[in-house]
């Protein structure tokens, strides 16, 4: 995993679980969400509060999608999107944000440039400019301040491709 993954604040991504560790844990960020929720702008309150988000069974959990797109970078508005895998997703997710204030890839290896891999998971929180979004990828992270972000999910074929 990128070193830029371990950025995140609540979502533990090396958990010990008895004698198990590496174990992917949103439980301190979902504690942390109940309260912090409110703050949220609309749009990235109904994503993070989803019950399907951190369910890894759900096929609307954001853990197992590959950034596939990233339009807009730099602008104010820019959309992100994310493609399934058929063995757990059957839809892509596109997440437009508005308002962007501030852009980040940090990617573990230079010259990987938006190639991130897989996402791990996520985590939105309040920010003075709106909302933080931060994803964690096996190949670095990709962060995303803005005034507030809309998320679709979008029936799609599935391909290996």
């Amino acid at each position: 995993m990128g070193e830029g993954a371990k950025a995140m604040r609540y979502v533990d991504l090396d958990a010990q679980v008895g004698d198990l560790s590496g174990i992917l844990d949103p439980a301190r960020y979902l504690r942390h969400l109940l309260s912090v929720s409110g703050d949220l702008p609309p749009g990235a309150r109904a994503f993070a509060t989803d019950p399907d988000h951190y369910d890894f069974r759900s096929r609307r959990c954001v853990k197992d999608l590959s950034l596939r797109a990233v339009r807009g970078a730099g602008d104010e508005v820019m959309e992100v999107e994310f493609q399934h895998n058929c063995w757990k997703h059957d839809q892509d997710l596109l997440i437009r944000y508005a308002g962007v204030s501030s852009f980040v890839i940090d990617s573990a290896e230079e010259g990987q440039g938006m190639d991130l891999g897989t996402a791990i998971l996520d985590e939105i929180l309040p920010h003075r400019d709106g909302c933080s979004h931060e994803f964690a990828c096996w190949g670095g992270t990709l962060t995303v301040v803005c005034r507030d972000l809309q998320a679709t999910w979008i029936e799609t074929t599935c391909s290996s491709s």
